[in-house]
C-alpha cells in the first residue's frame, strides 16, 4: 500500500529505528536495578494493555477468524522471540551496555538469512555472505576489551553469547511466521505474539524459585520513569511506527532503515549513558551497519 505523502513509509521506518534506540537506553537505565525477567514481563504486559484500545480504535478484531493452529503458531513465535529472546537481550544489555549490545544484535540479520535458506528455501547471494562476515568481524572488533575494574573479559564474552542467542531467538520467532504475514492483520498478529510472550513469562515467574526477589526488583525500583517510558516507546510506540513503515514502503527498504537503530543506539549510549566512544567501536558500528545493509539488499 502506498501513501499520497512522499516517502512516508521510509520516514516512519527511520523514526522506528530512532524510537527503538531511545528505548534501549531507557531499558539500560532501569536494567541496572530491575531483573531482566521482571523488566520483560512488565514491558510486554504494558504494551499488550495499550494494544487493546489501539486495536479497537483502528477497528481491528480482537478474535480474528483464523484456525486455532494459526493462533498457536503466532503465540509460539511470541514465546520464542518476545518472551525468551527479549529476556536474554536484557541480560546481554546489562553486561555489555547499550552501544556494544547494539552491534552484537546485528547478528539478527545473518540468522534471518540462514534460517530463510534452511526453512523457506531462499538463496544466499555472495553479497549477503560478505555482509554476514562483516557483521561477525564487527562484533569481534567492537567487543574486544582489556580487563577493567568495571567489567572483565568473562562478562563481555557472556554478554556477547547472550546477545547472539537473543538474536537467534528473535530470528526464529520471525522466520517461523514469515509465510503467514501477508495473510493476517499485523495489529492482530502482534497482539497474539505479545500475549504468547506474556503468558510464558507469567508461567516462568509463577514457578521460578526466586520469583519474589525478581518481582520486588520491579516493585521497589526508583526508576519507574525509565521503565514505563522505555516500555511505552520500545514495546508500543516503536512497534506501531514499525508496522506503519512496513505498510507504506517495501519490506526490504523498511528493514534496512530499521537497521540504522544500531547507529542511534551508539550515539544515545555515548551522549546519554556516557558509554565510551573510541575508534575501534566507531569502526565496528560502521562495519556492522554496512554488513546489515548488504544482508538486506544483497
Amino acid at each position: 500500500m502506498h501513501s499520497s505523502i512522499p516517502y512516508l513509509g521510509e520516514g516512519l521506518s527511520l523514526l522506528a529505528a530512532i524510537l527503538w534506540a531511545l528505548a534501549v537506553v531507557f531499558f539500560r537505565k532501569c536494567g541496572e536495578r530491575v531483573h531482566p525477567l521482571a523488566l520483560n514481563s512488565f514491558k510486554n504486559l504494558f504494551a499488550l494493555i495499550l494494544f487493546i484500545p489501539t486495536m479497537w480504535l483502528f477497528g481491528e478484531a480482537f478474535f480474528y477468524q483464523a484456525p486455532f493452529a494459526i493462533y498457536l503458531i503466532f503465540m509460539l513465535s511470541g514465546v520464542i522471540g518476545i518472551g525468551v529472546g527479549d529476556t536474554i537481550f536484557f541480560n546481554s544489555l546489562n553486561r555489555l551496555g547499550a552501544g556494544l549490545t547494539g552491534i552484537v544484535v546485528c547478528m539478527y540479520s545473518p540468522f534471518i538469512i540462514c534460517l530463510s535458506i534452511l526453512l523457506l528455501g531462499e538463496r544466499l547471494t555472495p553479497l549477503q555472505i560478505i555482509g554476514a562476515l562483516m557483521i561477525i568481524i564487527a562484533v569481534l572488533i567492537a567487543t574486544y576489551e582489556k580487563r577493567t575494574r568495571s567489567i572483565n573479559r568473562k562478562q563481555i564474552v557472556l554478554g556477547v553469547l547472550l546477545g547472539i542467542l537473543s538474536s537467534a531467538c528473535m530470528a526464529v520467532g520471525i522466520v517461523m511466521i514469515k509465510p503467514l504475514l501477508p495473510h493476517y492483520p499485523l495489529l492482530w498478529l502482534t497482539g497474539v505474539r505479545l500475549f504468547g510472550g506474556s503468558v510464558v513469562l507469567g508461567l516462568l515467574l509463577l514457578f521460578y524459585p526466586a520469583r519474589r526477589k525478581i518481582v520486588n526488583s520491579l516493585i521497589s525500583t526508583r526508576r519507574w520513569t525509565y521503565t514505563i517510558t522505555g516500555s511505552f516507546i520500545g514495546a508500543f510506540l516503536a512497534m506501531l511506527v514499525w508496522l506503519a513503515g512496513m505498510k507504506y514502503t517495501q519490506a526490504s527498504i523498511a528493514s534496512a532503515l530499521n537497521q540504522t537503530s544500531i547507529i542511534f543506539i551508539f550515539i544515545f549510549a555515548g551522549f546519554i549513558l556516557r558509554e565510551p566512544i573510541n575508534i575501534r567501536r566507531v569502526f565496528g558500528i560502521i562495519l556492522a551497519f554496512v554488513g546489515s545493509f548488504l544482508v538486506s539488499f544483497g
